[in-house]
């Protein structure tokens, strides 16, 4: 009986570990969705419950000092390296949402929801209004 409950236990922390392993949480390699450039890595991480994500790496070329020359407010002429671009996501199921993400090469803010599609790899849509009017990025993990 002991066995059986020690096995019992095993499992279940198991397969806990395994499934927090599976968050959103860490580096990923953001690919621009049109050109299929690698540009930038962003880390996404929690603050006061709910998710953010910033850029702490540059990967194109001669942009490491670029700043956000179409930002407004707070953002307005602040360099993209150290960029908060995610902000206040929350979880809901599966997902996150709830919050915005900002596009350093426009400046503009738009609402978002970003989720695993697998282990590695981060579906990341930002959109105006309901979720069908945007556009959508494929995020992978850095390991």
């Amino acid at each position: 009986m002991k066995l059986l409950k020690n096995l019992i236990l095993f499992v279940a922390l198991s397969c806990g570990t395994a499934i927090s392993a599976q968050d959103v949480f860490g580096k990923w390699k953001t690919i621009d969705d049109k050109t299929g450039v690698e540009k930038s890595i962003v880390e996404i991480y929690k603050r006061n419950g709910k998710v953010y994500g910033k850029v702490v790496e540059i990967l194109v070329e001669g942009r490491q000092d670029a700043k956000c020359m179409n930002c407004e407010g707070e953002d307005e002429d602040k360099p993209i390296m150290g960029l908060e671009i995610i902000r206040g996501l929350e979880k809901d199921g599966d997902e996150y949402n709830s919050g915005k993400i900002l596009d350093p090469e426009t400046g503009k803010l738009y609402k978002c929801y970003i989720e695993l599609e697998e282990t590695d790899k981060l579906k990341v849509r930002g959109y105006i209004g309901f979720s069908l009017i945007g556009r959508t990025q494929y995020w992978y993990r850095v390991k």
